[in-house]
């Protein structure tokens, strides 16, 4: 029982680990204060969330090691096992569940290998196997490399980061090999459509529902799957506000209504027994792609995605002299750095506004 206190006595004193970066550096270091005395190491990662479980996996050490513990017993995983329980552990969401199980499929290199094996060698040669897949693909022939989009690849890599940030969460692994690879070129993709194109493409789909998604993604830069997911809850027609709730940034924000916005959403039926804004026959809708894409043919609009309408939506706000920062904000966006991307609209619209006073006519 002495022991028992004196170890609860020693645990509570100590503090939380902290990680820091040292000037010119992006590796992250950790400092553990215990007992009076520090311990400061190197995380050997510039993955800020690696670095915090990596830290507080130092600090179980430093506890167990000083009350006479014995180590916690490393634990071998192969990366299936592993790759198992990680999907287990995602959102239920259909698109991302696809979106991961399609990269693993490009994994083959790492399945039966122990995930706490694999070095940032492993997957840097990973990253340039499939680099040089993508520059051989049929419809990158003859291209400059600079002008080969190796998104996919990158999505990739994240995905590798954030699966091993579960695993070392979960004591499979102690750091992460995937954090620092740097990015492949991705090609900006930052579509936008004319006034009469939007108008075109609303025109010509081919049900209501269509026309009310589309309009509400232009008119809002919501994901789709913020869309598909809105409740009626969470929509106030009278006070003019959406409230977008459990967003991919896992931030809530808040969406003003706009006039021809607030039009489409009070001519939307609403039953007493409705709870998605978006139904199809009382029942909530997995996707509208199919008629998407109808409405794009029939609109003569050509490699148009949906996620392209969140960007029509930046590119209007922007045109129209919004900041970057609100913009970013109404987005969703974490950091400004993803905001960034519509900076090179700014200069048109200064040069509008100077036009507009100097050159207009009396």
């Amino acid at each position: 029982m002495e022991k028992f206190s004196y170890l609860f006595t020693t645990v509570t004193r100590l503090k939380m680990a902290s990680i820091y970066r040292k000037k010119d550096n992006d590796v992250w270091y950790y400092c553990i204060t215990y007992n009076g005395r520090k311990y400061q190491g190197c995380t050997k990662t510039t993955d800020k969330q690696s670095a915090k479980l990596i830290a507080e996996a130092k600090q179980t050490d430093i506890a167990r090691e000083k009350n006479g513990l014995p180590a916690l017993k490393k634990t071998v995983v192969n990366f299936t096992t592993a790759w198992e329980k990680y999907i287990k552990s995602l959102p239920n969401s259909k698109e991302t569940i696809r979106n991961k199980l399609l990269a693993y499929a490009h994994f083959k290199p790492f399945w039966n290998r122990n995930i706490a094996e694999i070095t940032i060698q492993d997957i840097e040669h990973y990253q340039l196997q499939r680099k040089i897949e993508v520059i051989g693909m049929p419809k990158n022939e003859e291209k400059r490399e600079q002008d080969i989009n190796f998104r996919w690849v990158n999505l990739e890599i994240a995905t590798l980061r954030h699966f091993y940030n579960f695993c070392i969460k979960s004591g499979y692994a102690e750091k992460n090999p995937a954090a620092g690879i740097k990015k492949l070129n991705e090609l900006s993709r930052l579509k936008t459509l004319s006034d009469g194109d939007i108008n075109k493409l609303i025109a010509r789909a081919t049900n209501k529902l269509t026309k009310n998604l589309i309009s509400f993604l232009i008119y809002t830069g919501c994901r789709k799957g913020e869309a598909l997911n809105l409740k009626w809850d969470d929509v106030d027609l009278k006070t003019g506000v959406i409230a977008i709730k459990g967003t991919k940034t896992k931030y809530d924000r808040y969406i003003p209504i706009s006039e021809p916005l607030k039009a489409i959403l009070g001519g939307i039926e609403k039953n007493r027994d409705n709870l998605y804004v978006f139904e199809r026959n009382g029942a909530k809708i997995g996707d509208f792609k199919r008629s998407f894409h109808t409405a794009c043919r029939n609109a003569g609009l050509k490699d148009l995605r949906i996620h392209d309408l969140r960007h029509v939506f930046a590119s209007k706000m922007v045109m129209g002299g919004t900041s970057l920062y609100i913009t970013g904000e109404l987005l969703g966006h974490r950091t400004t750095q993803m905001t960034k991307k519509y900076s090179h609209l700014i200069p048109e619209t200064l040069k509008k506004a100077v036009d507009e006073v100097w050159w207009r006519k009396n």
